[in-house]
């Protein structure tokens, strides 16, 4: 089965997008968990967290500076904001192509899950 997180990086799904550039895409979650719920995804196809290797993980440093980038953008820097990356089944993560919540708009409580 085709994966969403590429058809919408592609250009070929329905998203709202709110950045992106030649290495990741920025966009809303359709089942937001807060007020600001942004999925911020690279364009490169990456199962999750497991994935990352030495040869990509400068991805993920790009992906955190989208993520302050669209923070900013949002009117979140201020108050302050949360970003979560899921693993697996029993991590919570639901699409299995890497992506990294932004999460803010509210208090976030402590400890999460």
């Amino acid at each position: 089965m085709p994966c969403v997180f590429c058809q919408i990086a592609a250009g070929q799904a329905p998203a709202t997008i709110v950045y992106e550039d030649d290495r990741a895409v920025a966009f809303r979650d359709i089942r937001p968990q807060a007020p600001v719920h942004i999925l911020i995804v690279p364009r490169e196809h990456i199962s999750g967290p497991l994935e990352v290797t030495d040869a990509n993980a400068a991805l993920i440093g790009h992906l955190v500076a989208v993520a302050a980038k669209v923070a900013q953008q949002e009117g979140l820097a201020g108050d302050g904001y949360r970003l979560v990356l899921n693993q697996g089944h029993h991590g919570g993560q639901s699409v299995f192509h890497l992506h990294m919540h932004l999460l803010g708009g509210r208090h976030m409580r402590w400890p999460p899950g």
